[in-house]
């Protein structure tokens, strides 16, 4: 990884810890999705290993610098780490190994990430006995309390992608003669 793709893996990760906070403050983090928004422009955007790198380190920073997402009652920090590490890595190779489209890319990652988070709450309930909801209703409710940042994501993600690798066609460029 050369210092250009740190230099922006560091910009996603900032993006990720300080969007929440405004999320949160007037309590719709959890329904508005804000961290997951830089982990997967960074997928995208700069590639797999920048996106798992900012995926692993945002929620970590988040945690360390503003005490969210907590690691009590429920452990949501460790959750997240591997719920966005899947969404990074999993958008990038989709994307630009790939060469996948961008919204099958993005949808591919999304469902990556759910079935990791179930994952990791299965692994918590049966290794470290935390009382929390089963996999399967834990997914679901995400879903269902996320709904609206899972819809943004879908639609801002692709076209912020578009707009900073230059593909948005510029109308202004066909106009007048050649």
């Amino acid at each position: 990884m050369d210092i250009k793709n740190i230099s922006k893996g560091a910009l996603f990760i900032a993006l990720g810890v300080s969007i929440p906070q405004l999320f949160h403050s007037i309590g719709m983090g959890s329904v508005f999705l804000p961290m997951h928004i830089p982990v997967l422009l960074a997928g995208l955007l700069v590639g797999p290993i920048t996106g798992l790198y900012v995926g692993i380190l945002t929620p970590i920073l988040s945690y360390l610098l503003t005490g969210m997402p907590p690691v009590a009652p429920v452990p949501m920090m460790p959750i997240m780490v591997f719920e966005l590490l899947t969404y990074g890595f999993i958008a990038g190779i989709l994307y630009n190994k790939l060469g996948i489209n961008i919204f099958v890319s993005l949808f591919g990652a999304m469902l990556a990430g759910r079935l990791m988070y179930g994952f990791v709450v299965y692994v918590i309930l049966i290794f470290f006995n935390v009382k929390m909801q089963s996999p399967m209703v834990a997914v679901i409710t995400a879903i269902q309390t996320g709904i609206i940042g899972i819809l943004i994501q879908i639609t801002i993600v692709p076209m912020i992608v578009k707009l900073l690798k230059g593909e948005f066609i510029n109308v202004g460029s066909n106009i007048g003669p050649r």
